[in-house]
């Protein structure tokens, strides 16, 4: 558990008047739509500005619900609906549920329903859904739930998530799919680099734009190796150099956790302000050592109040050694 959380539980009576009315605020009508007369406001070099603080925290889940079919987009009725159902649904937990109080560490000042409106992230299969795995990623995914046998056993640190051992939440990308909490970053830019800042283990992602080549074929990344240019007014950001570890799922409670991508995985990206508080996000994904096409999402990030802190994760990180040391314990007394 981070400090940022302890911060939270202190202050928690102080500031749930101040949370409460992001939670049912209504979806912002206009987002994620180009505001007439404006244009974004630009870097001494000429570049559009998109330097600030930035949330793309949703309950949109990344794959459309199977029983909404070909239904693209909520009305925003039906947005602010959704948004209320995710909200109790927080707030339900359970009395004998003695882990985090939901409300606490999930709580954030901004609403986070649907403010474009969509019913998933993923926009392309037009179903809303990841297409088939291919035969490469069919073996893995088969390996992946060997391995999670020895996750759930707990047979080792190394056996258990990134996320628990404090090394990615898999927030920073690419693709950037959010996190439960704390789904904030901050961009830094000059003429020749983006610097994305994310708050969730504090992970910073630098995108060149000096047309340096991607790193050499042998050099594999979780987080891949990052290139960028400008067409128009839209940064395109072209990702490789990734290995077999990489985590772009989203966060658990609406996405899938099964699928690990492939080193073969490449990721194209595009940012495009639209208004003064609203940066519409579109990626493509495409690993045919995982998926038999490639498909493609939308999220918006939305401008919001810094700044971010420090994810203290492995100061405050008892959570690794208690499942390891209860594990222990349950071997033993299973033994005798």
């Amino acid at each position: 558990m981070n400090l940022r959380f302890h911060a939270l539980v202190a202050v928690a009576f102080g500031v749930a008047l101040m949370w409460a009315p992001a939670q049912g605020a209504e979806p912002a009508k206009d987002a994620g739509k180009a505001a007439k007369n404006w244009t974004p406001p630009r870097t001494p070099e000429g570049q559009p500005d998109f330097q600030g603080y930035w949330t793309n925290g949703s309950y949109i889940p990344l794959e459309r619900p199977k029983e909404l079919a070909d239904k693209e987009f909520f009305t925003e009725a039906e947005a602010v609906a959704y948004e209320k159902k995710k909200l109790q649904e927080d707030h339900s937990q359970a009395a004998n549920d003695i882990h985090y109080d939901n409300v606490i560490w999930q709580g954030e000042r901004y609403a986070k329903g649907s403010p474009n409106l969509r019913t998933s992230i993923v926009f392309d299969p037009p179903d809303g859904r990841l297409p088939p795995l291919s035969p490469q990623g069919q073996k893995r995914a088969a390996e992946q739930a060997a391995l999670a046998r020895d996750r759930e056993a707990a047979v080792s640190a190394e056996s258990r998530s990134l996320g628990e051992r404090c090394i990615t939440w898999g927030a920073d990308g690419p693709p950037m799919l959010g996190s439960t909490y704390n789904a904030n970053f901050q961009i830094l830019q000059n003429g020749s680099s983006v610097v994305i800042l994310t708050e969730m283990i504090h992970a910073a992602r630098t995108i060149f734009l000096d047309g340096r080549p991607h790193i050499a074929a042998s050099i594999r990344q979780l987080a891949g190796d990052s290139r960028g240019h400008w067409e128009g007014d839209t940064l395109v950001v072209d990702s490789t150099n990734f290995n077999d570890e990489t985590n772009f799922r989203g966060p658990p409670g609406s996405a899938r956790q099964d699928i690990f991508s492939s080193p073969e995985l490449h990721v194209i990206e595009r940012f495009t302000r639209v208004n003064e508080d609203t940066i519409v996000y579109r990626f493509t994904v495409d690993d045919p050592g995982t998926w038999t096409r490639p498909w493609s999402g939308e999220m918006l990030m939305r401008k919001t109040k810094g700044p971010i802190f420090e994810y203290a994760c492995h100061e405050g990180n008892y959570g690794l050694p208690d499942i390891l040391e209860g594990a222990r314990r349950a071997e033993k007394k299973k033994a005798n």
